[in-house]
């Protein structure tokens, strides 16, 4: 169960019955809540008054930002805001690893720079319950001393259902947060206003700080005709602009895209013309966590007369939180199990899986392979990718189509009708948010290099100044003090720290280098046999080689490489044995330079001396 006090349950937001399923925080009322700079920060929280913004400045302080992870990546969001002695924290995600990382399972921020800090941390706010927001929670919270974590309810229960994963660990300190609460967090005192995503309950935060205020928007899109819930709130988005903002900090993903990003209510009635047509069964491959598409498919079938089977734990997981708060309204009987698919027509079979991506173990890939235990395709069924495919992923995508129209299955993607409607703002919608909150200084987020550059174009074609658009890089801090901000050349930590298996560390870049070695050049094991007394060669040398050469057909170069091996350690001086690391590095690096010579390549070279 979720806490929102300590030892107090969490009650959800029930949905209100205009909000066509997704329930509205914006009726809720207003409350107050403040940690004081010399309580923990995982205590009870009170209800008392804001902080003196006069009195705080007053003391001379620097207000310092430091985006550590989300400026060089797509994943692993959070930011830090500093002032004093109190540290806030928006979003700790997680960025899933790249084709050159093998055996790691995902990315988080380094919070080395908040060691011997962790009490000055008031609290975690989460602006939605995207992995790449919340991912890194379990292991970062741990660290930081269990800092109150606010985010609003959908968030808040995924958070704390991903937790369940993770045993051992103390409960988290969640609390449930409406859209006109306020939060007072040390020095900072924090507001929030409803923006549109493709995952309900996503908000901006508002930071008031003694300095200025500063806007964070998460991950957003203007949304006029979305799906079960309201519009994004322009109208508190421009009374927070009235106030005067002094640096926002702005989704870049999609930012390259010129024109509006198109509407969820558009993608919705193109899947019933699809769903309607079907004469076959219609299976659709999304991400768990796309929920505002789920709703959709379900919905839309229930309409038709359909009926819908759930793949993937992550999505069952998902659509039993959304209705269990009240985000989801359907006929218990419109969900069916896998197995009792047999039981129904073709054509009123609806599917909604994971592994658009073409995730290898995903419910999708194991569909197209014939490896899923309940389903199998057919001619006559149409696959349908409610996504787009993520940069890196397009080789495995397209094998996936591949293997699906073998089976005589069809595919429709986004590319050939709007079935899918990225949840991020393009250009024209960053430039509204411009207009309406009209900051001093503008800082893009969330996206790769390239990404934040375009977004600053966006500003700069309104008139911003070079000097007013902070393209930064993860950890460079950025201070902001009387009305002034400044992108300092000083960085705080913000290298990957690797989660591989259950380990946890931002050492593993050596691991993780010995595993490229592997996969691009190989190994090469050298066993040598020597008298413990002597340190004489009792046999020759034996060569293995693994993803180096075929030693087959590399006979003469092996043969040359034991004779050199054989020589090296004969010539040895028998009094050197007392130290075999020594003879090793030495073996190590004169066979490293001899096969480079001969191959151009690098393998890794591990000599093993067995005294007898």
């Amino acid at each position: 169960m979720i806490k929102d006090q300590p030892g107090q349950p969490l009650k959800p937001t029930p949905a209100s019955p205009a909000s066509g399923g997704f329930g509205s925080h914006q009726q809720r009322q207003r409350r107050v809540f403040q940690t004081s700079r010399n309580q923990p920060a995982t205590s009870r929280l009170q209800k008392t008054p804001m902080p003196s913004f006069a009195r705080l400045r007053g003391e001379e302080k620097k207000l310092r930002v430091a985006v550590i992870g989300g400026l060089e990546e797509i994943g692993r969001n959070c930011t830090m805001f500093e002032y004093g002695d109190d540290i806030i924290l928006v979003d700790l995600g997680l960025q899933f690893p790249e084709e050159d990382m093998p055996g790691i399972d995902y990315i988080i921020p380094n919070m080395s720079y908040l060691k011997g800090k962790e009490k000055n941390v008031r609290g975690v706010i989460i602006t939605h319950a995207h992995y790449d927001h919340i991912g890194g929670i379990p292991h970062l919270i741990p660290m930081l001393g269990y800092p109150p974590i606010y985010g609003l309810p959908l968030t808040n229960a995924v958070i704390k259902k991903r937790q369940e994963d993770y045993k051992g660990l103390r409960p988290l300190n969640l609390h449930n947060v409406g859209l006109n609460d306020k939060l007072a967090l040390g020095s900072f005192e924090i507001e929030f206003f409803h923006l549109n995503h493709n995952i309900p309950d996503s908000m901006g935060v508002v930071i008031k700080t003694a300095e200025g205020i500063i806007i964070h928007t998460g991950d957003w899109k203007f949304d006029y005709q979305p799906t079960g819930e309201p519009p994004a709130d322009l109208q508190k988005i421009a009374k927070i602009g009235s106030e005067g903002v002094l640096a926002l900090f702005s989704d870049s993903t999609n930012a390259s895209q010129p024109g509006h990003q198109i509407s969820e209510s558009e993608i919705g009635v193109n899947l019933e013309d699809l769903i309607s047509k079907a004469t076959g069964r219609i299976i659709i491959g999304t991400f768990a966590s796309l929920l505002t598409r789920i709703k959709q498919i379900i919905e839309v079938s229930e309409k038709l007369g359909k009926v819908v089977a759930l793949g993937g734990f992550s999505i069952k997981s998902n659509v039993e939180i959304a209705k269990e708060l009240g985000y989801m309204k359907f006929n218990p009987k419109t969900l069916v199990d896998m197995r009792h698919l047999d039981n129904y027509p073709h054509n009123k079979i609806v599917v909604i899986c994971t592994g658009a991506q073409g995730e290898k173990n995903a419910s999708l890939m194991r569909i197209a392979n014939g490896e899923h235990r309940e389903i199998k395709l057919v001619t006559g069924d149409t696959v349908v990718f409610s996504s787009s495919v993520i940069p890196g992923n397009e080789r495995m995508v397209q094998r996936l189509k591949d293997t699906i129209f073998r089976k005589g299955a069809e595919v429709v993607h986004h590319q050939m009708m709007d079935v899918h409607a990225g949840g991020h703002a393009k250009a024209e919608d960053v430039k509204l948010m411009i207009r309406l909150l009209n900051p001093k200084y503008f800082v893009p987020i969330h996206g790769n290099h390239f990404l934040l550059r375009y977004n600053g174009k966006i500003a700069q074609s309104m008139g911003y100044a070079k000097e007013n658009i902070f393209i930064a890089d993860n950890g460079q801090i950025m201070e902001f003090t009387k009305g002034t901000g400044v992108l300092t050349k000083v960085k705080i930590p913000s290298d990957h720290v690797f989660v591989d298996g259950l380990g946890v560390s931002d050492e593993t870049n050596i691991v993780l280098r010995d595993r490229q070695v592997l996969a691009e050049d190989g190994m090469v094991v050298i066993i040598a046999t020597v008298d413990s007394k002597t340190g004489k060669l009792i046999q020759n040398p034996d060569i293995i080689s693994r993803g180096f050469v075929f030693l087959k057909e590399h006979k003469e170069l092996i043969e040359d490489l034991r004779h050199r091996v054989k020589k090296m350690v004969s010539d040895s001086d028998p009094l050197s044995w007392a130290d075999t690391n020594n003879i090793k590095n030495k073996l190590r690096d004169n066979v490293g330079q001899f096969l480079f010579t001969k191959t151009e390549k690098r393998p890794m070279i591990l000599p093993v001396i067995i005294e007898v």
